[in-house]
């Protein structure tokens, strides 16, 4: 691998996404480089997805070092589609709010075949800007990403730099001085913070020893206005919180300076002193808590304590920023993680109810204590498919509960729901507490039109922060989409299913002096019609005998390809093997005129290999067959012995040349006898190299099935073609089994 530069080729397949992301993990951890791997897998991750996605080519990963820097780039081979942007331009969910996030840079290149998205990394222990990590939920960053358009050129380290002074100027020209409601941080994530507890501890101990206070805290605020302790030394240590608030500090908080204050002030009322001394920490023109020292003397503190104290805060508000920044960037990074994981696992089944109970299990408990998944058919109301709940034991009542709701709402964007309200009483009281929990809708959209809903739901004293509904509407998003699919995957297999059962006779006939088996397996999940097909029928009396002496047919044919195309001639050559057979036709005639009636399909027509014989005259000891081979597996022969034999004589394959003259080969079955024929997806199932026809392989499959019935003789090669090879079979199987009794 060069140093400097690597790539490799994906398909456009859910499974390439995952592929594409080892590939760089390795290619960065051989550059030595694993500390940004995290990043540059994520940002990876999402241009896969859109390339497979919105261009749905093939698409190709490179990775160089440029300068020291990580520059990687996700090409696609569809330059005319543009790039999708969740809250830009699309509905449907993956975009390059998150690139911007997570990259120093980023843009687009194109040329005549390709288009390509790229992203820059910062080496590996080069200083990381963190200007744009001040929103309060993780969440937020997703929503308020910089998104620049393909046109824009990459901006550079001084204009990033001149962008975060001008906001940190903004947000001090501010001051304190906009609604209270909007000026608090919420302090709880500065908890979760180790560097920041630490931070709060150092810092109520330095004030205690320079101030000489009694005690000394830090106050957080809550996005509420409300004020927590976040850490206390002292006297302060000893006493609870009373209720203090954001709107109770005073114009000198709000203003952003310090303070001393004697009884009767909103925060020495709180912590039970007789004087205060106290300053605001700031954090971009935002308050995120208050720094005390405290006293139980009256007029303890003077005006230089509190500029002291003012010093102190600005210190300690730089820690405290540099530690939310911390766990921000984290709390973000295990979001888009969670995101991306649930894409993958999204991506990876097309069965619609699992996809659905994917959604509602993904939700539980990351983001709620429950959900429900409605879909929607063409003029019918929403239908409650799924719901899950954490505690398995309120699983029913909450299921009885939605189905007596009001009916999940038809909104275009998510929203509060209150249709657990609308159910009867009775219902409601055997809910218990989930009758009045919070609950949340988020419409699922799918190519322009509204597919179903989910519904998440809390207890009401577990409010939805801000972050949670931002992630379940990016997760409703991706679900619209994976439940779509599963729907269009499910409606084409049905479809095909029900083709394909037309393409095959109803049943097999009796046939006397003969047992008939038959086998049938399109390969595959059964998206595709196969090109495969049998027939076994009665043609019809023979010439100058009574009715009940019948003639009989059976015929074993592969047309080249799948799906629709192969269906129309698989249809063509099954319906006019029986109407000119009723003809009286002979087998070459037959042959003949169908070969004639693919060649005139012209473009439509496909190649067609075909084996096709008449049940002749039955015998004494068995039965007379007449048979002609175009281009098919020739038939075998199993006598009593053990012995195997071909049975006819290569001949031309249909819809290749016009005038070809067929020619039938004459096998007597005697009793005992079986007589096998089998498409190429027996003979060519594949082992690694090896084919299970190459060295007379079926011929001593065959040879092992002497004795058995025609349904056992089935039965065993089919075995046999399942175990040959550890992949299941990506070909059509299909046989015949004939024995005279």
């Amino acid at each position: 691998m060069d140093r400097q530069t690597a790539s490799a080729t994906f398909p456009s397949a859910a499974a390439a996404v995952a592929d594409a992301r080892r590939f760089v993990r390795k290619v960065l951890a051989d550059w030595g480089m694993d500390e940004a791997a995290d990043d540059a897998v994520l940002a990876t991750s999402e241009l896969a997805t859109n390339a497979i996605a919105y261009a749905g080519t093939s698409f190709e990963v490179s990775c160089r070092l440029e300068d020291g820097d990580i520059k990687i780039e996700v090409r696609d081979r569809h330059p005319t589609r543009g790039i999708e942007m969740p809250g830009v331009t699309a509905s449907s969910g993956r975009g390059l709010p998150s690139i911007a996030r997570l990259a120093a840079s980023w843009g687009v290149s194109y040329d005549h075949r390709t288009k390509g998205v790229w992203f820059r990394l910062a080496r590996p222990g080069a200083a990381a800007a963190p200007a744009e990590a001040e929103n309060e939920d993780a969440g937020t960053a997703h929503a308020e990403a910089p998104v620049r358009g393909p046109q824009t050129r990459e901006r550079g380290p001084r204009e990033r730099e001149q962008a975060r002074e001008a906001a940190g100027a903004q947000g001090r020209e501010g001051g304190l001085s906009g609604d209270v409601g909007d000026m608090p941080v919420a302090g709880d994530r500065l908890l979760r913070s180790p560097a920041a507890v630490e931070a709060m501890e150092d810092g109520v101990a330095t004030v205690r020893e320079i101030l000489g206070a009694e005690g000394a805290a830090v106050l957080l605020t809550e996005r509420d206005g409300r004020m927590i302790m976040g850490s206390s030394a002292g006297t302060a240590a000893e006493l609870p919180l009373g209720e203090l608030s954001v709107a109770g500090l005073g114009p000198a908080a709000r203003a952003g300076s310090p303070w001393v204050a004697a009884e009767g002030d909103p925060t020495a009322t709180a912590l039970q002193a007789r004087s205060v001394a106290a300053a605001p920490l700031e954090s971009q023109g935002r308050l995120t808590g208050v720094v005390v020292a405290v006293s139980s003397a009256p007029g303890r503190f003077g005006e230089a304590d509190g500029v002291r104290l003012g010093r102190l805060a600005d210190e300690m508000s730089l820690s405290l920023e540099k530690a939310r920044v911390g766990e921000l960037e984290r709390s973000w990074r295990g979001w888009l993680s969670f995101v991306a994981e649930a894409s993958d696992l999204l991506a990876g089944t097309l069965d619609q109810e699992r996809t659905m109970a994917l959604v509602a299990q993904l939700v539980v408990p990351r983001l709620a204590t429950w959900c429900a998944v409605y879909t929607v058919a063409d003029g019918e109301p929403d239908r409650l498919a799924y719901v899950w709940h954490a505690d398995e034991n309120r699983a029913d009542g909450l299921r009885e509960l939605l189905e007596h709701a009001g009916a999940a709402p038809p909104m275009d964007g998510p929203g509060s729901w209150n249709g657990l309200a609308t159910a009867p009483e009775e219902v409601r009281a055997a809910a218990g507490d989930t009758a009045a929990d919070h609950v949340y809708a988020f419409p699922l959209i799918a190519r322009g039109r509204r597919i179903g809903t989910i519904v998440i739901g809390r207890p009401p004293g577990d409010r939805f922060p801000r972050s949670a509904i931002e992630l379940a509407e990016e997760l409703s998003r991706r679900a619209a989409l994976a439940v779509d699919n599963a729907r269009l995957f499910s409606a084409q297999t049905a479809m095909s299913s029900a083709l394909q059962r037309s393409l095959l006779p109803p049943g097999i006939p009796e046939i006397p002096g003969l047992e008939v088996a038959v086998v049938y397996e399109p390969a595959g999940e059964g998206s595709e019609v196969g090109g495969d097909f049998y027939d076994v029928f009665e043609s019809g009396p023979g010439p100058g005998g009574p009715a009940s002496a019948s003639r009989w047919r059976f015929a074993i044919g592969d047309v080249c390809g799948t799906g629709p195309e192969a269906a129309a001639v698989t249809g063509l050559a099954r319906h006019a093997l029986r109407i000119l057979a009723a003809e009286d036709m002979s087998v070459p005639g037959v042959l003949a005129r169908l070969n004639r009636l693919i060649l005139g399909e012209g473009e439509r027509g496909r190649l067609l290999t075909l084996l096709h014989g008449e049940i002749a005259t039955r015998r004494p000891d068995g039965v007379r067959i007449r048979l002609t081979s175009a281009g098919h597996p020739l038939p075998l022969v199993l006598d009593p012995d053990g012995g195997v034999r071909e049975a006819a004589t290569a001949q031309a394959l249909l819809g290749v040349f016009d005038g070809v003259d067929f020619h039938t080969d004459t096998v007597d079955l005697r009793r005992g006898e079986v007589l096998l024929c089998v498409t190429d997806g027996v003979t060519e199932r594949r082992s690694g190299s090896r084919l299970l026809g190459d060295g007379d392989g079926l011929e001593r499959l065959l040879a092992g099935c002497t004795g058995l019935s025609a349904g056992a003789v089935a039965a065993r090669i089919q075995r046999a073609v399942r175990d040959f090879g550890p992949e299941p079979s990506n070909d059509d199987i299909a046989l015949i089994v004939l024995r005279a009794s």
